[in-house]
């Protein structure tokens, strides 16, 4: 990581699924990320360690979501550990407005209805972060000449500006934030795209890594930072 503190999210849903692919697209955008799965972990994590948001699921067995909140902004009331409130993003598999009011009125920063898209709750993450004036709201993160900076959605290439497209910066995002490490094209639709309907065909993938080399390698021909692993898939090498 480069210049400041990650912020450390802590996202709390009862679906690893959910779990995972919210993880995978925040800790790309430079986030510090902890899981818990039912309401109360929730709680003993915000304890413990006291994090910089909560992305937070409403529809848990036991202590649901709502609850949760409920405590965590009681505990403030009282003075419990800090007098800054905890920004908090519900997620919510219901859409009805008298949910949303709910979640609102009981201190909730933002609401999002699933299915959501992991980019645009990377997105109000950085959001809700920067109104809270948060310190490490989103910090850039450098390999190899590249720093790549989720906040402004900036990138510079040896000090040089580069110009992307918003599919490739979170490809390259993806990329910087796991120097070395070698994943398949399908891989990668998942992580980046999400397997979304109009991007099924891993030929996207290699379409976007041809471009993307161009515009980040002295020599797209031959490349040094974003770099083929035959019969494999591909790797950012610092």
């Amino acid at each position: 990581m480069v210049g400041r503190t990650a912020a450390r999210v802590l996202v709390v849903d009862d679906d690893e699924r959910v779990r995972t692919v919210v993880s995978w697209q925040l800790e790309a955008d430079g986030f510090a990320v902890s899981h818990a799965r039912d309401g109360a972990g929730a709680l003993d994590r915000i304890a413990a360690d006291r994090p910089d948001l909560v992305v937070l699921d409403l529809s848990m067995p036991g202590l649901g979501g709502l609850d949760v909140l409920r405590r965590v902004r009681q505990d403030e009331q009282r003075g419990c550990g800090t007098t800054t409130p905890l920004p908090v993003i519900v997620l919510s598999g219901r859409s009805g407005e008298t949910d949303r009011i709910v979640g609102l009125d009981l201190g909730a920063d933002d609401y999002l209805v699933k299915p959501f898209s992991p980019g645009e709750l990377a997105a109000r993450v950085r959001s809700v972060l920067r109104r809270s004036g948060s310190p490490g709201a989103a910090a850039p993160a450098g390999a190899g000449g590249l720093v790549v900076d989720p906040a402004t959605r900036e990138v510079r290439c040896d000090g040089v500006p580069v110009t992307l497209t918003a599919r490739e910066f979170d490809l390259l995002a993806f990329l910087v934030h796991h120097p070395r490490q070698v994943f398949t094209r399908a891989q990668l639709l998942q992580q980046v795209w999400h397997s979304e309907p109009e991007w099924k065909g891993e030929a996207t993938v290699t379409e976007h890594v041809h471009r993307l080399r161009h515009k980040i390698e002295a020599d797209p021909a031959r490349p040094r930072r974003l770099r083929t692993v035959r019969g494999v898939g591909y790797q950012l090498e610092p």
